[in-house]
C-alpha cells in the first residue's frame, strides 16, 4: 500500500508546489487539508480544487472559525493571554486547530505523515509539531521548506516545469499571517528595527492619527464570556468579529515589538488585533472588580505562563491543560459589564457594573457612610511589619 501524507494546505505558490516535491521526494500520495480560521481570502472550494489540480489524491476543506473562537480564542480571553505583556498569541492560537484537523484527517485516510510548509528557525513548525506529537505521537512530520530544501525559487521553477494551476506572481516583501484573532507581519523592511512601520503594512486597522469621533461601546461577560454588545447578544466569533471592526476603525490593537522565539532568536514582529486588544482589555478590568485579591494576584502569573506555553507550541501539554482548570474556575464570577472607548488606537475603560462586584462604596468612600473602621488600621500595621522592624533592630545596630 501506497504511503499517504497529510499536508496542511494554504492554497498558495509554497504548499501548491509541496504537493507534488513532496510525492517525489518520498513516493507518498498526498492528502491536502486547509482549515479556514477566518484569515479571509478565497472560497474554500476554490483551494480545495486548487489542490486536487496540483496534485493531491484527496483534498479536504474545514470551516473552523466558530471551533477557532469558541475554544482557542476564548481560553486566551479568560487568561488575559498577552506574550511578553504583549502579544494576544494570534498565530500561535490558530495552530493547534489545524493540527486536530490535520490529525483526524491522518486518521481517516490512514496516513503515517504529516507535512507543514514551515522554516526552520520559526515557531511555527514547532506548534504543529509538538501538537501533532501530543495528538498522535506514532504519526512522522516532515517540512519540505526545512527537509527538502524547497526555496521559493526552486518552488516558481517546480510550478512551472509541472504547469500547475497556480500564479507565481512576484512574492509580497512581508510575511503575513492572519486570521479572525489578528494579524501577524514580518519580514522584508521591518528586519531592521529601526524603520518604523508603514501604514501599507495594516489591513485590519485605520490610522490612529487621523481625527474621528470616539465609539463607545459596552461589553457584557458572563463566567468570563463575552456574550453581548452594547446589549445585542453574541457569540464568541461575533464578538472578535464586531469589534475587529468597530476598534480596528479606531486604530486600536496596533503592535510593534521585539520577542523572544522559541528557537532562541529575537525577531521583530508587528501585530494588529483589535478584537483581541479590547476583549483582553474589557475582560481584565472586570476581574479587577470580581475577583478576589489573592486569587487575582496569582492568576497573574498563571497568565504568563500560560501564554509562554500557548507561544511555545505547548497547547496539548499535561501543564497547560491544568492550567486551563484553574482559569475556568477564576472566571467563574467574571460576569458584568464593561463600557469602553474607543480611540485614537486606545481602548480606555469608563466603566463597570456587576451582580458579583467586590467592589463595596460604603468601604471605599471617603465621605459621610464611610464604613471602614479606620481605628483597625494601626493594630494591623503594627502586626504586619513586626518582623521587618525587628530585622532592622538587628541589622541596623
Amino acid at each position: 500500500m501506497t504511503e499517504r501524507v497529510v499536508l496542511a494546505y494554504s492554497g498558495g505558490l509554497d504548499t501548491s508546489v509541496a504537493i507534488g516535491w513532496i510525492a517525489e521526494e518520498t513516493g507518498a500520495e498526498v492528502i491536502a487539508v486547509a482549515v479556514d480560521v477566518g484569515q479571509g481570502g478565497e472560497d474554500l472550494d476554490v483551494i480545495r480544487k486548487r489542490a486536487l489540480a496540483c496534485g493531491a489524491v484527496e483534498a479536504e476543506v474545514a470551516d473552523a472559525k466558530e471551533e477557532f473562537a469558541d475554544e482557542y480564542c476564548l481560553p486566551a480571553i479568560k487568561a488575559n493571554a498577552l506574550y511578553m505583556d504583549r502579544y494576544p498569541l494570534v498565530s500561535a492560537l490558530s495552530r493547534p486547530t489545524i493540527v486536530k484537523h490535520l490529525v483526524a484527517a491522518a486518521r481517516k485516510h490512514g496516513a503515517t505523515t504529516v507535512a507543514h510548509g514551515c522554516t526552520g528557525k520559526g515557531n511555527d513548525q514547532v506548534r504543529f509539531e509538538a501538537g501533532i506529537a501530543a495528538l498522535a505521537p506514532d504519526l512522522k512530520c516532515i517540512a519540505p521548506v526545512r527537509d527538502y530544501a524547497m526555496t521559493r525559487d526552486k518552488a516558481i521553477a517546480f510550478c512551472e516545469e509541472k504547469g500547475l494551476p497556480i500564479a507565481t506572481t512576484k512574492k509580497s516583501p512581508y510575511s503575513i499571517d492572519q486570521n479572525v484573532f489578528g494579524r501577524a507581519i514580518e519580514t522584508g523592511f521591518l528586519e531592521d528595527i529601526w524603520n518604523a512601520p508603514i501604514e501599507d503594512i495594516y489591513e485590519y486597522t485605520q490610522n490612529p492619527a487621523v481625527p474621528r469621533e470616539p465609539d463607545e461601546v459596552i461589553i457584557t461577560f458572563k463566567e468570563g464570556v463575552p456574550v453581548a454588545i452594547d446589549g445585542k447578544p453574541v457569540t464568541v466569533l461575533q464578538a472578535i468579529q464586531q469589534l475587529n471592526e468597530r476598534a480596528g476603525a479606531q486604530g486600536v490593537g496596533r503592535i510593534d515589538m521585539v520577542e523572544d522565539r522559541l528557537v532562541g532568536i529575537k525577531s521583530r514582529e508587528v501585530y494588529e488585533a483589535p478584537g483581541a486588544i479590547a476583549l483582553i482589555t474589557a475582560h481584565q478590568e472586570l476581574e479587577n472588580v470580581t475577583v478576589e485579591r489573592e486569587l487575582g494576584r496569582y492568576k497573574r502569573q498563571v497568565e504568563q505562563r500560560w501564554s509562554e506555553l500557548v507561544y511555545d507550541g505547548m497547547w496539548f501539554s499535561p501543564l497547560k491543560r491544568a492550567l486551563d482548570g484553574f482559569i475556568n474556575e477564576a472566571n467563574q464570577h467574571v460576569s458584568g459589564d464593561i463600557r469602553m472607548t474607543l480611540h485614537g488606537g486606545r481602548a480606555v475603560v469608563t466603566g463597570r457594573r456587576s451582580e458579583e462586584s467586590l467592589y463595596d462604596f460604603n468601604l471605599a468612600t471617603y465621605d459621610t457612610g464611610d464604613t471602614f473602621d479606620q481605628s483597625a488600621a494601626k493594630g494591623f500595621i503594627d502586626i504586619y511589619s513586626m518582623s521587618s522592624k525587628i530585622a532592622a533592630k538587628r541589622d541596623l545596630a
